[in-house]
């Protein structure tokens, strides 16, 4: 069967949203989880885009403007679908011929929702303190210990578990593959979040959970060279994520500001409300163009993609939260109030300036590449 052409993806895209946004505002205030929404957007082919064999010229930058258009509706669904395609990108890569076989087309079509189980209660930017031990018995590994953050807790499948097969830091890390519903995986309550609350987010317990050997992703103790096929685009994902979500608040900042009246002017004719939403424009834009010129880099193999993918994430995150605070702004004191969504993406971007990297880490790996330019770079 062929894959959906550009246009198909983005006719598919524009269907979801319309069909997404009278559900926002109740299923964030339920928590109530898309189900049906991430499993259309995974059948359009959004995740092939990324873990399956290139069909068009940009496949991450086809990927990363469907996320941003999900994103300009509903953020809680657009992180979804990227966290689903992350959840399949070490099997991709890594997976052995059987399992890539079996369990893939699964986690492609969002027949079988996945999950990333690597933060732990000690162990978030430093992940060469990862406690949760796998210890070799015959055939199998049993797994004990916590894992922290994850999204889609409760709602996954399958999860990616990285686990301590030895004692040496980073280099002692192995990534298996674990049925959520084997037995000793206990999902905990969801963590209360300031936003983005759709999207569930549990620690997951696991005590002798027994997984055969055959489901070790990649080498024993190479874990984190599995985990390195999601980080960059992880961060492409969330900088697509950042950009919708400031375009979105932009876009509610400048129609507010056109009806709104005050000394018998729009208040868009002021100076001081004009000026924010022209840098608002300017600052998504730039974000974007890097985010897509990072996307490029990818997709040709570059030698500077993990810097470009972490200047993206960094800049359009940033971005984000600076638009959404200036749009709630923009709207005065209906901007605090939830009536107005602008105070609920305020409170989501924050979010993203945290997640598969704080900001923090990307100017760590920014400053990092300079150690290495030259007078003549």
């Amino acid at each position: 069967m062929s894959r959906p052409s550009h246009a198909e993806i983005m006719a598919g895209v524009e269907r979801i949203v319309r069909d997404a946004a009278p559900l926002v505002d109740d299923h964030e205030r339920r928590e109530v989880f898309p189900e049906e929404l991430v499993r259309r957007a995974c059948a359009l082919g959004l995740p092939d885009l990324v873990v399956g064999e290139p069909t068009c010229a940009e496949p991450t930058s086809l990927f990363c403007g469907a996320i941003e258009r999900l994103a300009t509706c509903w953020l809680a669904l657009a992180e979804s679908v990227h966290l689903q395609t992350l959840a399949a990108c070490g099997l991709a890569e890594f997976g052995s011929e059987d399992l890539r076989a079996r369990v893939l087309p699964k986690l492609a079509t969002g027949d079988l929702i996945g999950a990333n189980c690597l933060s732990e209660p000690p162990a978030g930017s430093d992940l060469s303190l990862i406690e949760t031990a796998a210890t070799r018995h015959g055939d199998a590994y049993v797994l004990n210990g916590v894992k922290s953050w994850v999204g889609h807790a409760g709602v996954a499948g399958l999860l990616n578990v990285y686990a301590r097969t030895s004692n040496a830091g980073l280099g002692g890390i192995t990534c298996f593959l674990v049925d959520a519903g084997a037995d000793g995986v206990q999902v905990m309550p969801r963590v209360a979040k300031m936003g983005v609350r759709a999207l569930p987010t549990a620690q997951i317990r696991f005590t002798d959970v027994a997984v055969p050997a055959v489901r070790v992703v990649g080498r024993v103790n190479r874990g984190m060279v599995v985990a390195q096929s999601f980080f960059i685009q992880g961060r492409l994902g969330i900088a697509a994520c950042a950009v919708g979500l400031a375009q979105a608040a932009m876009r509610r900042a400048v129609t507010y500001a056109r009806q709104r009246r005050q000394f018998s002017s729009e208040i868009m004719g002021f100076q001081g409300i004009s000026f924010l939403l022209a840098d608002m424009s300017v600052e998504i834009e730039a974000a974007r163009q890097l985010l897509h010129r990072a996307c490029r880099e990818r997709d040709a193999g570059g030698p500077d993609t993990e810097l470009l993918a972490a200047q993206a994430k960094l800049f359009a995150t940033d971005t984000a939260m600076k638009v959404t605070t200036n749009a709630v702004q923009v709207l005065g004191a209906y901007g605090y109030t939830t009536d107005e969504p602008v105070e609920r993406w305020m409170r989501e971007a924050k979010l993203l300036q945290i997640i598969e990297g704080t900001n923090q880490i990307q100017r760590v790996a920014v400053a990092s590449r300079l150690h290495k330019f030259t007078g003549e770079n």
